[in-house]
Order: structure tokens, then C-alpha cells, then sequence
């Protein structure tokens, strides 16, 4: 079995790593993807999450507590409440700031300012919301980034909190799909979509339905395309035993058709 350490250099090419001592940057860059393929990734998962529609930027879904915000839906908590599901927008945030972007002031508040679905849909054009949306709207390669940066990252992370039996096979799937540019776009949406799945607050009956628990469920099939096909079809498989684990007061089964026509998207050429 190959080292944790070798299969980060391997898939991530950090220049940085060295076997058995990974390091990987915060805002690591994904640099086999030309601008062309990230502008094409970042309006796939614009599509995925706004439907490519401005006003998607901002947006509060049912029977959730908090927005979503940006081409990415990243998560931003309300003061007081403790979500099960990663916050993301903060770290955006930082990530603009550290690329040298100026988010207006309302998006570097800790907390959401809004407390509730109704409050921000009252204040959905005030001068706050729209402003955050021109800003959103204008940043589409900034947020595609720091998605992208998110997704490699998480592959040491997933590594780490897999079973050491399991390392090697979930390193090796990893690789297999991201030979081909669909299979890259399914590695970086899958995270922004579901997580990196090491989370233990993110399960249901003990079950996690993030990138990790995707690897692992991944069947045996050559690199290339069968790969990314194997992706998407394990993809559904994590997700459908999520809504069957999913308390029942949550009715996740209303989101069964979307979330698996995304999957789909991941086995076809961009």
C-alpha cells in the first residue's frame, strides 16, 4: 500500500509534499485546468446550484435555516444557530480577500445579517441583497476558484479520515476519475455539492454522503471516462441511501430528481 503522502503528491502535484510529511497550500491552485475549462466548470456549478440566474446568487431554500449564497450556495449561518453541514461562506469570504477582492460590508459580517427565511425575503432587492448580487455576479472566477482550490484540498483530509484499508483504493478512484476534464468537474462539484464527507456531524444512522463516502462506494472500473460514469453512478447510490437515512420530519425525498440529475452531469463531456 502506497503512503498517504505519495498519493497527495501523485494526485495534486504539490510541489511542496514529500512523502509521509504532506503539506498542502490553502488556496491551492488547480493547475491542469486551462481558464477555458474553469470558466466551463464554474458555469456548469452555477447552473447546478442558481440555475445561471442572477437572482440564484442569493438565495434562501425551504426547510433550511441559513442562505446560500454565490454560484457555489455557500452556506452562511444566522448568530445563534449551529448548522450539521459545513459553513462556506466565511471561508470564501477570506479567500476573496486574500486574492485582493472587496466584498461589500454586508458579506464580511460573521453572521448572516438575516435571521429568517421571511426576513430575507423582505429585504430580497433592498440595497443589501442587490449589491451582494452585482458583487456575486461579477466574481464568477474568484468563487470558481476558490471551489476548485476546496475540492483539492480535501483529498488529504479524505485520505486521512478513511480506514488505513481503504487508502489506497479511495487514492486510486480519486485518480481514475480525474483523468478526464468531465471526471475533474465531478471531483470539484461533488465537494462544493455534498462535502468532503469526514465531517461526523454531517451523517445520518451513522451514514455520510460526501466525496470520501462516494470514493469508497465506487466500483471497480478502468480510468477515463468508465471511471467518471462509476463516479456519478455511486454519486446516486450515497445520496439515495442518505434520503433513506434522513429523518423523516426533513422530507429529503423532494430533492431525489435534482440531485440526481446532477450526478448525471458528471459522467458526459463537459
Amino acid at each position: 500500500m502506497k503512503p498517504i503522502g505519495f498519493l497527495v503528491c501523485a494526485v495534486l502535484s504539490f510541489a511542496a509534499c514529500s512523502p509521509g510529511n504532506p503539506t498542502v497550500p490553502q488556496a491551492a491552485a488547480a493547475s491542469n485546468l486551462s481558464a477555458a475549462q474553469k470558466e466551463t466548470i464554474g458555469r456548469k456549478i452555477w447552473q447546478n446550484e442558481c440555475g445561471g440566474t442572477v437572482s440564484g446568487l442569493t438565495t434562501w431554500n425551504a426547510g433550511e435555516e441559513f442562505p446560500s449564497l454565490g454560484i457555489g450556495h455557500f452556506i452562511w449561518y444566522p448568530a445563534g444557530f449551529n448548522g450539521r453541514f459545513e459553513e462556506s461562506w466565511p471561508s470564501f469570504i477570506a479567500f476573496a480577500r486574500q486574492r485582493g477582492a472587496n466584498p461589500p460590508a454586508v458579506a464580511m459580517e460573521r453572521h448572516s445579517p438575516w435571521r429568517s427565511k421571511a426576513e430575507f425575503q423582505n429585504d430580497f432587492n433592498g440595497a443589501r441583497l442587490s449589491g451582494l448580487r452585482a458583487w456575486l455576479s461579477s466574481t464568477v472566477t474568484l468563487q470558481t476558484d476558490f471551489i476548485i482550490a476546496r475540492s483539492r484540498a480535501a483529498l488529504p483530509k479524505i485520505l486521512a479520515a478513511a480506514p488505513a484499508s481503504e487508502r489506497s483504493r479511495i487514492g486510486a478512484n480519486y485518480q481514475k476519475v480525474a483523468t478526464t476534464t468531465h471526471g475533474t468537474y465531478a471531483l470539484i462539484d461533488y465537494v462544493n455539492f455534498k462535502g468532503e464527507g469526514i465531517n461526523v456531524s454531517e451523517r445520518y444512522n451513522g451514514r455520510g454522503w460526501g466525496l470520501l463516502q462516494v470514493l469508497g462506494e465506487m466500483r471497480d472500473v478502468s480510468a477515463g471516462p468508465a471511471a467518471a460514469s462509476e463516479f456519478a453512478a455511486a454519486a446516486k447510490r450515497v445520496l439515495d441511501r442518505r434520503i433513506a437515512n434522513a429523518p423523516a420530519d426533513r422530507g429529503e425525498g423532494r430533492w431525489r430528481e435534482g440531485w440526481r440529475n446532477r450526478c448525471s452531469t458528471y459522467g458526459r463531456p463537459l
